[in-house]
């Protein structure tokens, strides 16, 4: 009987604890809640339009030894919503291709040489960034025998995207400043 009564509370109970008037409308929610990605990736266009004669900006991941809370967000870069690939930027399967390198998470010592391989391959100027707190500072596994240090250990790491782990959009206004920077020089 319990069953019946938890039913007949979940379908004929009370529906709504708050007033309506204190719901938010759809245009209200993107007004207060959207985050900048559409302007950032205007500017990123723009930028990279200048600097690499209208091809994109290739970016190859590198998975130094994460908890894989950067990969899940750098995947969310290429879904519907963020949709990279219309501001100009890509990510490939081969360090040769790319012009960027993003490493993830403290560099371990199982994966220390597939870092520097990584790094080896790729063509020259090639832009490191160190993405997340575990491959900035080395995060909380700093001290730990399996971890060698930060990504800047191994290689040379050009820029730093601090977040644990940053948001997509954290990752775009990242690389923004990172493109205009290298603008600047």
């Amino acid at each position: 009987m319990t069953f019946l009564k938890l039913l007949d509370r979940l379908f004929f109970g009370p529906k709504v604890t708050e007033d309506k008037s204190k719901f938010l409308s759809g245009k209200d929610i993107k007004a207060k809640f959207a985050p900048p990605t559409e302007e950032i990736g205007k500017e990123l266009k723009t930028i990279i339009a200048n600097l690499y004669g209208g091809r994109s900006l290739r970016i190859r991941a590198v998975d130094g030894g994460s908890s894989n809370g950067e990969e899940i967000e750098l995947t969310a870069l290429g879904n519907a919503y963020y949709d990279i690939d219309r501001f100009g930027l890509s990510f490939v399967a081969s360090p040769r291709h790319a012009d960027m390198l993003f490493v993830t998470g403290p560099v371990t010592r199982n994966l220390e040489r597939a870092v520097r391989t990584t790094y080896e391959a790729a063509p020259q100027p090639c832009i490191v960034v160190a993405l997340g707190d575990g491959a900035c500072t080395g995060g909380i596994w700093k001290n730990s025998y399996a971890v060698v240090g930060p990504v800047e250990k191994v290689i040379p790491v050009h820029y730093k995207i601090y977040g644990d782990p940053p948001t997509p959009t954290q990752i775009l206004s990242g690389l923004l400043n990172i493109l205009k920077n290298k603008t600047q020089k």
